[in-house]
């Protein structure tokens, strides 16, 4: 059941557990024993998240609401918020207990999220209404939205917590926000078909996957204009099927990997060159992308052979695939 105006329904929200919120800023996690990391995978048909340990032994599964997408871990990581796009909602898994403890109504067909520095707000984007919504966390309460293009999909924070990038796949565009004023600064142009981002470590690149041009659009933060873009090319195969959509820096920045979709490669890409130094075979469709802390393993959801890939990434080479649920979407470390 649709819910366009989630503050109405606040009377059906349970409140989150406090220790999902901290004043603070947000410092970034602290590692875990190795024992105790974990890999969740949101899988689309199962509606359930896939748990794993870091090597890819199955541990389990945890239902949740229908059609999980994109996920992100509170404050203390204790709980995973995962967007639930059939139920329209926003789901909140306890990790220790293993299930689904609390629901927020969202709007129509909810993609993915960010969230503010401090892990109190949450930015998602809702693709039939045409917007980035953003959500109090302890109350529920929808803040405010911002509109955007048609298929608003991907939505990143910038580390200040003052603006947002979003990509709308119709208009291909990436919106430039000011979160404060809540209003649209610019449209970058971009490639056909834009879905996700990743920023720099240094904050100075923001690279756009465009997944009906087969290629990455490099933004430069300073001057919001597109730098460079990225070409990808595979030995015979149609730059039609070849369709880039999650992608992220290595640690060091030196990197980029790129899930390249139907072409059922990953994609390293040198920052500084612009070139691609390699591509990793792994599994059907290659889609949500995900490093461990050191940057020594990447995790490949692959949707349409419904596994995830682990690729050893100083090699270049995939160690092994594991079954991850029905169209896997997209992958959490917990390290």
């Amino acid at each position: 059941m649709s819910c366009p105006h989630p503050a109405r329904a606040l009377a059906r929200w349970l409140w989150l557990p406090l220790s999902l919120l901290s004043s603070a800023v947000w410092s970034g996690p602290a590692a875990v024993p190795p024992e105790q990391a974990r890999l969740y995978v949101s899988s689309e048909k199962d509606h359930q998240l896939a748990v794993f340990d870091l090597e890819g032994k199955a541990l389990g599964q945890i239902a949740v609401c229908q059609r999980p997408r994109g996920m992100a871990f509170s404050a203390d990581r204790q709980h995973i918020l995962v967007v639930c796009g059939d139920s329209n909602e926003l789901g909140v898994v306890d990790r220790q207990q293993g299930k689904l403890v609390r629901r927020l109504p969202l709007g129509e067909s909810p993609e993915t999220l960010a969230l503010s520095p401090d892990r109190q707000t949450a930015y998602i984007t809702i693709e039939d209404d045409s917007v980035l919504a953003a959500f109090d966390l302890a109350s529920g309460k929808r803040l405010f939205e911002v509109p955007t293009g048609r298929e608003p999909e991907g939505v990143l924070v910038t580390p200040d917590g003052h603006e947002a990038y979003v990509s709308s796949e119709v208009a291909n565009l990436v919106h430039h926000i000011d979160l404060r004023q809540k209003k649209v600064l610019n449209h970058i142009k971009v490639g056909q078909r834009p879905r996700r981002f990743s920023l720099s470590p240094d904050g100075k690149e923001l690279w756009v996957s465009n997944e009906l041009s087969a290629s990455v659009s490099v933004v430069d933060v300073a001057t919001q204009k597109v730098s460079a873009t990225v070409a990808f090319k595979l030995p015979g195969m149609r730059s039609t099927d070849i369709t880039p959509v999650s992608l992220v820096h290595s640690p060091d920045g030196r990197s980029v990997w790129v899930g390249l979709g139907r072409a059922n490669h990953v994609a390293e890409v040198d920052t500084a060159t612009r070139q691609v130094r390699r591509t990793v075979l792994v599994g059907k469709r290659a889609w949500g992308l995900a490093l461990n802390r050191s940057g020594s393993r990447l995790y490949v959801a692959n949707g349409l052979s419904d596994d995830m890939s682990i690729v050893d990434t100083a090699t270049g080479k995939a160690l092994r695939s594991v079954s991850a649920g029905r169209v896997p979407y997209g992958v959490l470390v917990y390290d």
